[in-house]
């Protein structure tokens, strides 16, 4: 028999599940002789378990064993979103080819057949983490663009217009109850579709985007102009690896039933709901009573309604920010009293929503009375750094940094 003496990929860890304690002590050993890391389980369910507490690269998976058997095991991986990508090769003494075929169509990468020589498991083992480190790398890589993309575009939401940024949490917060309460997969996508469904109107008047969004009358341009900014949206994300399916939940917020895809589809029917109920909210109108004005309408999809039962909106974080007066923006709030630098007058009191009229105000004052140079307000943080390094994209190194000066100076208001 030739030795084992290639080294294993660096901090391989490997998972073995069988119910014969033979077996199992002959894979520990063999895979501990070549320093990989092994945990071994002799039914399927503790197994399972084991995997989501802490999931490994690799799983070498019998069939016939008590309790759960390995195509289930199989199954319940490839089921949850955090394990399914681990690969599965499944060692048995089931040699028919409609068990081998079984055992692919459950999500198996492979298929060892027992008895079962060292070396070809070795050699399969090896194969298997080294294509899961390529494609591991590969998705790190396309991820970390994509994140250093859309991080950009959320950046440029945030300097643009804090009503918009309040706006996208309270459309972001409603997708995520939705999505959770229906078990969705793909979750991420119908996250990332409501931060950004709002990016095209970061080309629009602030005033115009607060009267249309408030419900008021508007001209044919206006409303033609507030209108056109899905597409200026989905433009901006649809040449960016990954989002075409975001760009389209994106594209078809306001006709959904246009889609041509499923998942877009639905992305879009929530983008449109979601939309519609945090325009009543930002109306004045309490969140029962506007589902309730919903239900009325057959525009909406019922189980999206019925998920929003018991959904009440949550607050949106602040930060701290010393901005010059030229900066200030509508929805920002006063952290501190103004006061005119020659009379005294108390022109703006802290805790004050910002206004066009107040900013006004205070540029007059500044003209006339003098006011300090820099006023602190709090400005809304747009969410979803947790969602940027779910995509790689931080907070890691620089964006670490950056996300512990965020949590230094923010504090939680509506």
């Amino acid at each position: 028999m030739t030795p084992l003496t290639e080294q294993p990929l660096p901090q391989s860890n490997i998972m073995v599940v069988d119910d014969n304690p033979a077996n199992l002590k002959l894979l520990e050993d063999m895979f501990r002789r070549l320093r990989y890391e092994v945990r071994s389980f002799p039914l399927g369910r503790l197994a399972l378990a084991a995997a989501d507490q802490e999931p490994p690269d690799l799983i070498l998976l019998d069939i016939n064993m008590p309790g759960m058997n390995g195509y289930e095991v199989c199954e319940r991986l490839k089921s949850s979103a955090r394990l399914s990508d681990i690969p599965v090769i499944f060692i048995s003494a089931l040699n028919a080819t409609e068990d081998k075929v079984k055992g692919f169509r459950s999500g198996g990468a492979d298929y060892v057949s027992k008895p079962f020589q060292f070396e070809e498991v070795q050699a399969r083992v090896e194969t298997h983490l080294k294509l899961r480190r390529a494609l591991q790398a590969e998705r790190d890589l396309l991820e970390k663009t994509l994140g250093g993309a859309v991080w950009t575009l959320l950046e440029l939401v945030q300097i643009t217009s804090p009503v918009l940024v309040l706006r996208t949490h309270s459309i972001r917060d409603i997708v995520l109850w939705i999505t959770k309460r229906m078990e969705l997969r793909d979750a991420w996508q119908y996250e990332l579709a409501a931060m950004l469904c709002l990016v095209g109107c970061i080309v629009l008047p602030n005033e115009l985007f607060e009267k249309a969004y408030g419900g008021q009358d508007l001209s044919l341009d206006e409303d033609q102009t507030f209108r056109a900014h899905p597409e200026v949206a989905a433009s901006l994300l649809s040449n960016i690896p990954r989002l075409e399916v975001v760009a389209e939940m994106i594209r078809r917020q306001q006709t959904p039933d246009l889609s041509t895809m499923e998942q877009s589809r639905q992305g879009a029917h929530m983008l449109q709901l979601a939309l519609e109920l945090d325009r009543r909210i930002y109306r004045d109108i309490d969140c029962h009573s506007a589902v309730i004005q919903l239900r009325g309408s057959d525009r909406f999809n019922g189980g999206m309604l019925d998920a929003l039962n018991n959904y009440s909106p949550t607050k949106a974080k602040f930060e701290t920010r010393q901005l010059l007066i030229r900066d200030l923006r509508s929805g920002m709030v006063l952290d501190e009293d103004i006061v005119a630098l020659k009379t005294k007058l108390l022109i703006l009191k802290e805790g004050m929503v910002l206004t066009p009229m107040w900013i006004e105000r205070l540029e007059n004052f500044a003209r006339t009375s003098g006011v300090q140079e820099r006023v602190r307000v709090q400005v809304p943080r747009l969410a979803g750094i947790g969602l940027l390094s779910k995509l790689g994209y931080g907070p890691s190194g620089t964006e670490a940094k950056k996300e512990r000066r965020h949590n230094d100076t923010t504090r939680t208001a509506w």
